[in-house]
């Protein structure tokens, strides 16, 4: 609800949005609180600005605000899917970067080879993401550490049968996304 200075409440309107005019009205009504919204979760002003900014690209895409009725909602559950998955990237490149200081300096990739690694370690973030933590784990520790699922069960304190269920699930769920 709306107050107005006059006669109390006003209830919030319904706002059409299916032109660029009107993700520009948008982003003149709403940028603001997003963006003190996000800053106050990441604590960064410059990367809560950039995620701001990416929630009202997203918006621009064809059928993305038909009929939107509650603009702040709509625009909370985007930008919360984009700072997940912000978080997610850092994550990766903070793992990444950890395992690559572990090793001597002649066998440090370039910073291209970096860079498609990064690229590469998101992909395969985004295929797996919907597993499990442990399906996801065992297929990691199977596939890029080539242990054995006796071992992957003694890392992970579950039987071998479990392993066997946590790759099915992964291997099953990495098909159904190369067959969609």
């Amino acid at each position: 609800m709306v107050r107005s200075a006059r006669s109390g409440p006003v209830p919030a309107q319904e706002v059409p949005v299916s032109t660029a005019d009107s993700v520009a009205d948008l982003y003149r009504n709403h940028h603001g609180w997003l963006h003190a919204w996000l800053r106050r979760k990441l604590g960064c002003t410059h990367r809560a600005a950039d995620l701001a900014h990416d929630t009202f690209v997203r918006l621009l895409k064809p059928g993305a605000l038909s009929e939107l009725r509650e603009p702040r909602a709509f625009l909370t559950t985007v930008a919360h899917g984009l700072m997940v998955n912000h978080l997610r990237r850092q994550d990766i490149e903070r793992a990444y970067l950890e395992a690559l200081a572990t090793r001597p300096e002649p066998l440090a990739p370039s910073p291209e080879e970096r860079a498609l690694i990064l690229e590469t370690l998101e992909q395969i973030d985004a295929v797996l993401d919907g597993l499990s933590q442990r399906a996801r784990t065992a297929f990691l520790l199977s596939q890029l550490e080539g242990l054995s699922y006796a071992d992957i069960a003694t890392r992970l304190e579950v039987s071998v049968s479990m392993v066997k269920k946590y790759m099915l699930q992964a291997i099953t769920h990495c098909m159904r996304i190369d067959l969609s």
